[in-house]
């Protein structure tokens, strides 16, 4: 054997035990992101904030129908989100079980509406609080498939003119009012276009007290928030009436950190959900009150 054909034997040699180690990697041990990337969502396998531990972001208040139960603690405001009940919460321990974490493994963090879909790194791995997909916030952040699909409403008081208003157009003349940020603020100045420029409030809770106190006629918010508003929040209110069209419709997404691969996992999750019923049960149970308002044209 000649020296320069040795050399070639030798170089295949070590080449041969290169990709030997490569695709060793990964295959049993310690997880990386790489294996989770590469389709397992085996709970083992998945790139949280905090190892071990899912993270669930909403915001403080939490209000019914979507958290319930009241509260403990100091830190939570109106409902604690880890008790399971009302619709997202159960919703997110549903999603939660499936990718393999008992209860106890769940923890939720504090994070405000408009922060949870904004770019860069996250302190959660999914948000779940009302948070609509639009196309422009999809650039930010990774949205899961539907967990609601919903329509806007409009709440406004009793007896007011604004009251005997039965069309989009007919509002347009009124002082509306939603949450800065919000597909309902979206709604009002893409689809309805009023005339006066409507009032926006950096939480849902002041635009609340802002039509309790006369301020606006009309209060934008998604269909099951209208019915605790005028429940709950809001004496001699009504909900006036729901869109269902020119933007008035849509879904109700988890948020992930952009590109998250457990957005994919998520998504699993909710097939399995929507195909066994579970969906549609806590549905029924925390949204039931949800139906029946007319449909403004």
């Amino acid at each position: 054997m000649n020296r320069s054909r040795a050399l070639r034997l030798l170089g295949l040699v070590a080449l041969a035990a290169a990709v030997a180690t490569v695709a060793g990697c990964g295959g049993s041990g310690t997880p990386t992101t790489q294996t989770n990337a590469s389709g397992s969502c085996a709970n083992s396998q998945l790139t949280l904030v905090k190892s071990g531990q899912l993270t669930v972001g909403t915001d403080n208040p939490a209000y019914p129908p979507w958290y319930a139960g009241g509260t403990k603690s100091s830190f939570w405001k109106v409902n604690d989100p880890s008790d399971g009940k009302g619709f997202e919460s159960a919703t997110a321990y549903a999603v939660a079980r499936q990718l393999g974490f008992s209860p106890s493994e769940v923890h939720w963090a504090y994070v405000p509406f408009n922060r949870s879909y904004a770019p860069g790194q996250k302190s959660f791995d999914f948000d779940i609080n009302q948070i609509s997909y639009t196309p422009a916030r999809a650039k930010a952040v990774t949205f899961s498939t539907s967990y609601y699909d919903v329509n806007q409403a409009v709440v406004v008081l009793k007896g007011t003119p604004i009251s005997k208003v039965y069309t989009i157009a007919g509002l347009r003349s009124f002082k509306l009012g939603a949450q800065l940020g919000s597909t309902s603020y979206s709604f009002i100045t893409s689809t309805i276009k009023p005339t006066t420029q409507t009032a926006v409030y950096p939480q849902n809770a002041t635009a609340v007290q802002s039509l309790k106190n006369g301020q606006i006629n009309g209060l934008v918010v998604d269909l099951p928030t209208a019915f605790y508003v005028t429940a709950v929040q809001v004496p001699h209110s009504e909900v006036l009436g729901q869109f269902t069209s020119g933007g008035g419709a849509g879904y109700f997404g988890m948020v992930f950190r952009k590109g998250n691969p457990l957005a994919r996992c998520v998504d699993q999750a909710l097939s399995k959900l929507r195909a066994n019923g579970t969906l549609q049960q806590i549905q029924q149970k925390w949204l039931s009150k949800a139906t029946g308002a007319p449909v403004l044209k």
